[in-house]
């Protein structure tokens, strides 16, 4: 298993907030090739891998990915966090905001929430493989 720090991976210290910039984030938190889904991607189809060296990388990343979920959530809390109302409409914010404020909710920049149909484990180690670099390299 791994151990947890309980410190960022690298630290996150914005002093400005910008909701413009929050909008471009969130989709690398909650979007088609987010943070979110590559974790998930990598946990859930190490289980159908029939090789122990590729389980282990898949488990590695896939925990790897979690940190960066956990990265930009820190970087999206401190884009929106202090802002005016005034910041807020003007900048477009608000269709987020009037559902989750400064909550971290995993949506695409378009607005549509993360949903697992984002990602694919089809127990095949070619088919899986491939969706895992097409997703990573996107």
């Amino acid at each position: 298993m791994w151990q947890y720090e309980k410190k960022l991976q690298y630290p996150v210290n914005i002093k400005n907030p910008n909701p413009k910039y929050a909008q471009i984030i969130v989709s690398q938190l909650g979007g088609p090739d987010g943070e979110i889904g590559a974790s998930l991607r990598y946990l859930t189809q190490r289980i159908a891998m029939p090789y122990s060296k590729v389980v282990g990388i898949l488990t590695d990343v896939g925990t790897e990915e979690l940190a960066h979920f956990e990265m930009i959530s820190a970087i999206l809390y401190q884009l929106t966090r202090n802002l005016t109302p005034d910041e807020i409409v003007k900048s477009g914010f608000d269709t987020y905001f009037v559902d989750h404020t400064t909550g971290i909710y995993p949506v695409a920049a378009s607005g549509f929430p993360y949903s697992a149909a984002q990602f694919q484990s089809k127990g095949d180690v070619i088919t899986d493989l491939n969706e895992d670099l097409a997703a990573d390299g996107a």
